[in-house]
């Protein structure tokens, strides 16, 4: 995509301001991707009702099960929804990697809450349900369609443990199959193959020929090698990339989901990857129905599956002798955001399933949320952009601070505009790589502040 001209350093065109925010995005992985969001306009407040009589009386969740689940045999769905009503500073991936889930996920399932700038007091659905792929439950099993991982532990056969994935981006797909895993390594090295150094190479970023164990370092701190040439499961530098389509092949999970992972297998696990965007389950006499957009790669055969989906349900409905709400099936398809929902008919609908879902506490501070500290007079500092909208610029601060690494920013206003600023950095050689590193994810031309430039107010000094 062409970069954008900008007026001065670190400031952009307003006719500009919006486009920008569409080739922001690439920050997630450091190279492009598909994104599930529409970053050209942002989707309208979502409606909050303020609290009655009902939802005060309610009693809020103190926790709720997000990775680990009970399952009867040939039982095929776990978990429940749930909810939870945002505060100022939160974003939708602080809430999704607190409860195990992926970007796509939670953006799917709240489409019109701002993912790096929702409102405080916003209702925030949590889709903790799922269905568990059709495949054999023995070790791990990758259905990328919804960027899920189920891992079926050997000695404990009625517990399943799953986790959200990051999965190979369009021209670098990860393959389909069966294998193991077939060694382990615990801070790994990377030698990027000679493809991926020539796609940095072009864009000005280098890669040397191994990437040693540290905070670049893309793998993260666990590796596990499958059976599939130069293929892995491992950790990340970048968390919030998780639940998209961003990596070079390679599946990644959190940093705190791939420890545990690394922890509970072994050399010779089995590994199975499949790609079912679309999937069905019994709950008792309740048929649910799961369905997501099939990945680029499969795209073209939307039609065939979809068909082959209403096939196996009149069969179930005809075998169960149940009645199929056809209605709600056509919603579901439309509407791909990955949510179980019931489709016999006078079974609950979506809306009626979501306003059901019990509300959980906010626990004041996400997992692995940043904390960004106050701006000193000793500090340098990198001017990143200027906005006349306050909330694009709440938002680039909030995407910069969740980059992998982290670069701390935060929005301030001045003389009736809004600035990026990002820092602290200890010295000018700290600020320039930072700057270069903003160059190249965002292709804006940032510029370093000397110590006492920032110009920030105190009471602005927190991150937003």
């Amino acid at each position: 995509m062409k970069k954008l001209k900008k007026t001065s350093a670190g400031r952009l065109p307003t006719w500009a301001a919006l486009v920008f925010l569409l080739l922001a995005v690439g920050l997630l992985s450091g190279c492009q991707f598909e994104p599930t969001t529409n970053f050209l306009e942002f989707p309208p407040p979502a409606v909050t009702p303020p609290p009655d009589a009902t939802n005060k009386q309610r009693p809020k969740l103190a926790s709720i099960a997000t990775h680990t689940f009970s399952i009867a045999k040939g039982r095929r769905i776990v978990g429940r929804l749930a909810a939870i009503r945002a505060q100022d500073g939160d974003t939708l991936p602080d809430i999704a990697r607190h409860f195990g889930l992926g970007y796509n996920e939670i953006t799917l399932a709240n489409p019109a809450i701002r993912p790096w700038t929702p409102q405080a007091g916003e209702r925030v659905l949590l889709p903790l349900r799922f269905i568990l792929p059709d495949a054999p439950r023995k070790g791990i099993v990758l259905n990328l369609a919804n960027m899920r991982m189920f891992y079926y532990p050997p000695k404990q056969p009625d517990v399943i443990f799953t986790y959200p994935l990051g999965v190979g981006r369009e021209g670098w797909h990860t393959p389909l199959g069966q294998t193991t895993i077939v060694a382990k390594k615990a801070n790994p090295a990377w030698a990027p193959p000679e493809s991926i150094r020539r796609e940095h190479a072009a864009k000005g970023d280098p890669l040397p020929a191994v990437v040693p164990p540290g905070p670049d370092n893309p793998l993260g701190k666990y590796a596990l090698a499958l059976g599939f040439d130069r293929y892995l499961i491992h950790g990340t530098n970048k968390p919030y990339g998780v639940g998209m389509q961003v990596s070079h092949d390679c599946v990644r999970l959190y940093p705190e989901d791939i420890k545990r992972l690394f922890k509970k297998t072994a050399v010779g696990t089995p590994v199975r990857i499949v790609h079912q965007p679309y999937m069905t389950a019994w709950n008792g006499d309740v048929l649910y129905l799961e369905a997501n957009e099939p990945l680029q790669k499969w795209a073209g055969q939307k039609k065939r599956l979809q068909k082959s989906l209403l096939k196996q349900l009149r069969e179930t409905a005809a075998k169960k002798g149940a009645t199929v709400d056809w209605k709600k099936v056509e919603r579901i398809l439309q509407r791909t955001d990955g949510i179980p929902t019931p489709i016999l008919a006078a079974s609950p609908d979506a809306p009626e399933l979501v306003a059901q879902a019990p509300e959980v506490q906010h626990p004041g501070h996400f997992y692995g949320q940043p904390v960004i500290t106050g701006l000193t007079d000793s500090d340098w500092a990198i001017l990143v952009a200027d906005f006349h909208n306050a909330a694009m610029a709440q938002q680039l601060a909030a995407m910069l601070t969740h980059q992998g690494p982290p670069i701390p920013a935060r929005k301030i206003e001045k003389n009736g505009s809004y600035q990026v600023i990002a820092g602290p950095f200890k010295n000018k050689k700290e600020a320039e790589l930072i700057a270069n590193r903003i160059k190249m994810d965002f292709e804006i031309d940032a510029r370093p502040l000397p110590p006492a430039t920032a110009s920030l107010p105190q009471e602005n000094a927190s991150a937003q």
